[in-house]
């Protein structure tokens, strides 16, 4: 059965500036933790996998010692589970209070895959609860009861490691010629590549600048109908893309060489 799967933030909602950017320093306010992070600050911490891996990142001997924080290891491991336990619950309540829109084209997409008897899943190293908000949000409850989905700590390693893409091909017993990859970051294409997966990458609000070498196709958005319609950014395969992706145009990616079979080839 031919799958897509979705990684969650960027690609189902550009979720990372209305959401976990406001729900980590709701975070740090809440803790009363003496750091706050802008939006460059925050675009710097995306290269960090995960976000209990993003809290840790602040734990340096002077911010332990200025945030009076304990001093062992097995203490500070402690203080960002509660961190990210807090963070979630602001994040979910942000998702529930409908601030932050499915990206363009994504319940279209989700309808014609479902109506053609494609497999649904998405692949994210965003905690489950937050994952299964935002998917609920983007496609509504009901269909959203037709995804698997892989997210958090289901994997030792986060993107750009390949764990959860790897899981994700064993457990649904597929190929990676029988799936279809959207991303939006370097990291997630990373990770996805280095799973055998054709990826399509949407560009969202902190990864307009990444290299995407090796994505079959990278695109503004799916684009939707009428509108907003897709501006193709990179089309290696060389594709006839229309005002938006369509269901057909995936899987001519999957019958397509992969990008790097291509590199490989004309080198």
């Amino acid at each position: 059965m031919t799958t897509l799967i979705f990684d969650c933030d960027g690609v189902l909602a550009d979720t990372e500036r209305d959401g976990h950017l406001q729900a980590f320093n709701k975070t740090f306010e809440f803790f009363d933790l003496p750091v706050r992070w802008t939006e460059d600050e925050y675009a710097r911490k995306l290269k960090i996998g995960g976000g209990k891996e993003r809290l840790g990142s602040i734990l340096t001997p002077e911010f332990v010692q200025e945030a009076g924080l304990p001093g062992d290891a097995a203490g500070q491991a402690d203080a960002v589970a509660a961190w990210h336990r807090h963070k979630t619950a602001a994040y979910t309540s942000l998702v529930e209070a409908g601030v932050m829109p499915a990206r363009p084209g994504i319940a279209r997409i989700v309808e014609e895959a479902h109506a053609a008897g494609w497999g649904l899943a998405v692949a994210s190293t965003s905690h489950e609860v937050s994952v299964r908000a935002v998917l609920e949000h983007a496609v509504g409850k009901d269909r959203a009861k037709d995804f698997t989905v892989f997210a958090g700590d289901i994997v030792p390693k986060k993107k750009p490691s390949p764990d959860i893409y790897l899981l994700a091909l064993e457990e649904l017993d597929l190929d990676p010629g029988e799936a279809v990859v959207i991303e939006d970051s370097r990291n997630g294409l990373v990770a996805a590549l280095a799973a055998g997966l054709r990826t399509v990458v949407t560009v969202s609000s902190f990864t307009t600048d990444e290299d995407f070498s090796g994505a079959s196709l990278v695109v503004s958005s799916l684009g939707d109908v009428p509108e907003p319609a897709t501006d193709v950014l990179g089309n290696p395969l060389g594709l006839d893309i229309g005002s938006y992706v369509t269901l057909t145009d995936l899987m001519d990616i999957c019958r397509a060489p992969h990008p790097t079979e291509q590199l490989t080839a004309s080198n």
